[in-house]
């Protein structure tokens, strides 16, 4: 799956393993269905500047999906949403989920992430998702994560 398949209504999150962006995915998840939108999350991965003590046999695009796999259960466990669509594709995480995000009805992204070929840093992609989305983008804060189950929907639901 490319980037281009994403339309709208989505919510558009990226994820790279870390805290923060596991937090995002929470938000994500809730919004989604708070708003009636497909959840389309995204994780990127890039080969490294240097490949000194890199092992010969290592498949970042095989790593980022175990990342995003991980992450997808931590979640979701067995309960994973209905329409939901993922995507682990090579490039810069900012420029992709600015891409992927053109034509959603919003973006969301952790504050900081681990960097390196996963590429959610703190400043760099979130920063230039806020202030180059074309719609509005979350950047989730703090270390308690969202209990989907404490919020109620917009129907009243607890969800």
């Amino acid at each position: 799956m490319s980037v281009e398949t994403f339309g709208t209504p989505s919510v558009v999150v990226g994820v790279d393993g870390s805290e923060p962006s596991t937090h995002a995915l929470r938000w994500a998840h809730y919004l989604a269905d708070a708003t009636g939108s497909r959840l389309d999350v995204i994780t990127t991965w890039e080969f490294p500047v240097s490949w000194v003590g890199i092992p010969a046999d290592w498949d970042p695009a095989q790593e980022a999906q175990r990342i995003l796999d991980a992450t997808l259960d931590e979640v979701f466990a067995a309960d994973k949403p209905s329409g939901l669509r993922t995507v682990v594709i090579e490039g810069g995480a900012a420029q992709t989920l600015l891409e992927a995000s053109r034509t959603a009805r919003m973006l969301i992204v952790g504050s900081r992430g681990h960097g390196g070929f996963a590429g959610l840093l703190l400043g760099s992609v979130s920063a230039a998702c806020a202030e180059h989305a074309t719609c509005p983008v979350l950047v989730v804060h703090g270390s308690a994560p969202l209990r989907a189950h404490e919020l109620k929907s917009v129907d009243g639901a607890v969800r």
